[in-house]
């Protein structure tokens, strides 16, 4: 019933956009123009108000267009490895684990990622596809790196970070861009962006493209040859804008993406195959109350998770309905309140016959007051009430063999306070306090459901677990940036807390003791506690005109506090260990004339992970990764560029995988 009303809403948004539009003012947010106008990208995605990332209430990075084309890079992954205080794990060729300042994991779950505000991390099991983001590269404006817990103003799940795609506007951006590119290891890849007028007052873009290379080769005892297949992917993104009246607008997007990949599953490597389909429609209108928006978007994934121990389908839909209005009262108190709705639901596998769900009702409210020119406060205050359910049917001899486990409640506050003072307009300083909620996955929470003979006779189950809570994280936090014109400095300090640590089962101890009508199964606990203290410094400017250089370091230091008996390991949670304490990047760009050029190395140290062959930690060696560009701009749009990365070795130990290996490309872009 719910999806049907949800397509309900998007098929009349889309017959409004065609058919009501008329002659009206600009409502959404021409990010180029204000770009101009501050001479640097800018967001509305904290406050709502257009500010420069110095100025937003979050710890900010923004990552441009010229930045994503100059790098080279081919994957949102590779763009995001280059900023300062990120993690990133590279398991295979076609998958990465993101997370920000440490604590990254195989199925990362505690960075929320989103296009345009609506969210593609994945709740089924609480991680991000990256090759499944159904948007081109070229179509993106910015990516906004936000650190550090931020679920009071960005929303559910933003436990570590948030990564916020911001794709051009249709409306203000006439983006026509087709690529085509081709290099080493069977990569193929060709785009296609185009921006086109619907009436007068209707704006579109669509977006297509299809990716295929040959996945890393096995070195090791594992993975297995037999294991592994070539990641590809086909995707495809249609966004529409209409001007409905002077101050209201529509803007309908559409997505579908079809991928196929390899992913380190902790005990080896198994082929996944996912098909996600996402419509959204938002809805905009400058009132005597304020600037309302209304919105509406359902994500339907399904996933295939294939190894030796079999296939597993799961099928998840979200749908997810918000409404908030932002005002402003007087020339210094901006405010945004607003709520949200959110069902979510997922078959249980592989053993089916049951789904798992829960439905969440949020209120939030944000407060942002300019005491003066120098002082600004932000409050952001949110309530998630999470109301889980299950139906259906259980495997014979299974414990916790009753739905009524399932009627539960989780209700969570987070909370995001900010002061930023500019001393000097030079001089930015930023104090910041965080509360963040890291919610169970649906399968976490019971949507798998297994058995495991281990002898004749004699079965063991893993299932999720009902009684799970969520992780909570709270953030300390203070900045400093400086601008010296001809360079810019940033220094932060942070200190992290982390309770009700949520782990992996553990298959070498069991979470529920056998009896005598049911089996033993292994599950998913909370495991206790774990703190982190670090810096992270940033530095960027200018050689001489055309010639730019950035550097930055990262330092962390985790300590574990696990509940007595708890095995870290064997639960995937020895964080202390698996979190590197120095990840940093040096490198520049050159741009005069048609040449343009860049080059990174990427740097991390020492540090623990996770065997392939029996789940031990082994030792992987600090390395260092290059990659690079150059490109020439024709007269005519053209541009030829030749890019690569992991330039300095044939192959490279970055994980206890699948190694890494040298890639190079040589692209065609035609803009018009």
């Amino acid at each position: 019933m719910k999806t049907k009303i949800v397509y309900r809403i998007l098929f009349v948004s889309t017959a409004m956009t065609l058919a009501l539009a008329a002659t009206a003012h600009a409502q959404s947010v021409d990010y180029g123009s204000l770009q101009t106008l501050f001479n640097e990208p800018v967001t509305t995605s904290a406050t709502g108000s257009p500010q420069r990332s110095t100025e937003a209430p979050a710890d900010m990075q923004i990552i441009t267009a010229d930045e994503i084309r100059r790098s080279g890079e081919t994957t949102i992954s590779g763009i995001l490895q280059r900023a300062a205080g990120i993690d990133v794990l590279n398991t295979t060729a076609g998958q990465s684990e993101v997370n920000v300042r440490g604590y990254n994991q195989l199925a990362s779950p505690r960075l929320l990622v989103l296009v345009n505000g609506r969210q593609v991390y994945l709740d089924h099991y609480g991680l991000t596809t990256w090759a499944a983001i159904p948007v081109q590269l070229e179509e993106i404006r910015q990516i906004e790196v936000v650190k550090g817990p931020n679920s009071a103003l960005f929303g559910f799940n933003a436990a570590s970070g948030v990564i916020n795609i911001i794709t051009y506007n249709p409306k203000y951006d006439d983006t026509n861009i087709a690529t085509l590119r081709g290099g080493l290891n069977g990569q193929r890849e060709g785009s296609l962006v185009t921006t086109f007028k619907i009436g007068p007052n209707v704006s579109a873009r669509l977006s297509v493209g299809g990716t295929s290379r040959d996945e890393w080769k096995p070195t090791g005892a594992l993975p297995l040859a037999s294991d592994l297949y070539d990641p590809a992917s086909v995707k495809s993104n249609l966004d529409i804008v209409a001007q409905l009246a002077p101050k209201t607008e529509l803007r309908v997007e559409g997505s579908w993406s079809n991928i196929q990949q390899d992913n380190n599953l902790g005990v080896g490597y198994g082929v996944i195959k996912m098909i996600n389909a996402s419509e959204k429609a938002t809805l905009i209108s400058e009132t005597r109350w304020g600037l309302i928006q209304a919105q509406a978007y359902q994500n339907q994934l399904t996933s295939k998770y294939a190894s030796r121990l079999g296939v597993t389908e799961w099928n998840n839909a979200i749908t997810v309905a918000s409404l908030q209005d932002l005002f402003k009262i007087g020339a210094d108190h901006t405010f945004r309140v607003a709520a949200e709705y959110r069902h979510n639901t997922l078959n249980v596998a592989p053993i089916g016959g049951a789904n798992i769900s829960y439905d969440v009702w949020s209120g939030s409210g944000m407060w942002n007051w300019a005491i003066n020119r120098q002082l600004t406060l932000t409050t952001a205050l949110r309530v998630d009430d999470l109301k889980l359910s299950r139906s259906g049917s259980f495997a014979p001899n299974v414990a916790l063999a009753d739905n009524n486990h399932w009627n539960r409640d989780i209700v969570e506050p987070s909370i995001n306070l900010t002061g930023a003072w500019r001393p000097t307009a030079y001089d930015t300083v930023k104090l910041s306090f965080a509360r963040g909620i890291q919610a169970p996955s649906l399968i976490e929470l019971g949507g798998v459901q297994t058995g495991i003979p281990v002898a004749p006779g004699f079965t063991l189950n893993l299932l999720g677990n009902p009684k799970l809570n969520p992780s909570i994280v709270t953030n300390y936090e203070l900045a400093y940036d400086h601008d010296f014109m001809i360079a810019k400095i940033g220094a932060r300090l942070f200190v992290q807390d982390w309770t009700d640590l949520k782990s992996n089962a553990q298959v070498t101890a069991l979470d529920y003791l056998p009896t005598a009508t049911t089996n033993g199964a292994f599950s998913f606990i909370n495991v206790g506690a774990s703190h982190e203290k670090g810096v992270e410094l940033t530095a960027t400017g200018k050689i001489a005109d055309g010639l730019s250089w950035r550097a930055d370091t990262t330092y962390t230091d985790v300590k574990d506090k696990l509940t007595t008996g708890v095995n870290a390991v064997a639960r995937s949670v020895a964080f202390q260990d698996t979190t590197p304490k120095f990840r940093g990047n040096i490198g520049g760009d050159w741009e005069k004339g048609h040449w343009e050029a860049d080059a990174n190395l990427h740097y991390v140290s020492d540090y623990q992970f996770y065997s392939l062959l029996n789940g031990a930690l082994v030792p992987v060696k600090a390395y260092t990764a290059l990659s690079g560009r150059i490109g020439y701009k024709m007269d005519d749009g053209v541009i030829l560029a030749l890019s690569g990365q992991n330039l300095g070795s044939n192959r490279q130990k970055q994980t206890t995988g699948l190694e890494a290996e040298r890639s190079m490309q040589f692209t065609i872009t035609k803009t018009w």
